[in-house]
């Protein structure tokens, strides 16, 4: 019954893995119930192409999704889409994300902070781990993109540092 149920299972989660593509979903998580203690939990996600750009100018070092060189009129752009913004900082992972340590204390940075390359910028908690988001690199903090407490996205613009 064990492996008849283990095969059942891994036709289950390609089935979600067939209908994530189908509907041109990025994350799917579902929840099958057995019985009393028994169930199955499925998180099947997908990873969208992240290219990581380094340039000798200290500003210049990005992790954002691919995009092609534009030509100088670019600045525009990136203040319409923060992904696009040359300083932007984004998310290594799906959690919450805290701008302070601890509930009531001063938050990490804020917008006009001088930050050094590895300060802590904010924590974002993924699977009851908390995990310190260092400065990818020297700069100050021109824009905070997510609030405290806020969910966030693999990817997503955090803070914009220049």
């Amino acid at each position: 019954m064990t492996k008849d149920r283990n095969t059942a299972d891994v036709a289950f989660i390609q089935a979600l893995a067939e209908l994530l593509n189908k509907n041109d979903l990025t994350e799917l998580s579902v929840k099958r119930e057995y019985g009393e203690n028994d169930s199955l939990n499925v998180r099947v996600s997908k990873q969208t192409n992240v290219v990581t750009t380094v340039s000798a100018a200290p500003a210049a070092a990005v992790a954002a999704p691919a995009a092609p060189s534009a030509p100088p009129a670019a600045p525009a752009q990136a203040d319409a889409d923060p992904a696009q913004h040359p300083g932007a900082v984004t998310s290594p992972m799906v959690g919450t994300a805290y701008m302070a340590p601890e509930p009531g204390a001063d938050a990490f940075v804020s917008v006009g902070a001088t930050v050094r390359e590895g300060q802590t910028l904010m924590i974002i908690e993924a699977m009851k781990t908390m995990n310190h988001i260092p400065a990818p690199r020297s700069g100050t903090v021109k824009r905070i993109l997510v609030a405290d407490g806020s969910p966030v996205e693999y990817g997503a613009p955090l803070m914009i540092i220049e």
